[in-house]
């Protein structure tokens, strides 16, 4: 599925990931291929990205990756749309 995280600033990553788990108001869920179509806003909590992620240089600082091999951005709020296999995070 294709995801696009994207800040006030700048767009921080767009590409193909295989799942995708993000802080949502009523408790953290995770999203895979063919996901049913969601609109959730999102709490303060990490949002993980699991596949092969290549981040920008400019916006590698506000990234890292857990013990699981996942990437790991920190949010304090937003909101996610998946629709059609395509994952936006507006993320603050």
């Amino acid at each position: 599925m294709y995801l696009e995280i994207v800040s006030p600033e700048a767009t921080l990553f767009a590409g193909e990931v295989t799942s995708v788990t993000v802080p949502g108001i009523n408790g953290e869920f995770q999203m895979f291929k063919d996901h049913a179509p969601i609109v959730s806003l999102l709490q303060a909590g990490d949002v993980r990205v699991d596949g092969a992620t290549t981040i920008d240089e400019a916006h590698a600082d506000k990234f890292s990756t857990d013990s699981d091999g996942k990437t790991v951005l920190p949010i304090s709020s937003g909101t996610v749309e998946m629709k059609d296999n395509k994952l936006i995070i507006l993320a603050d």
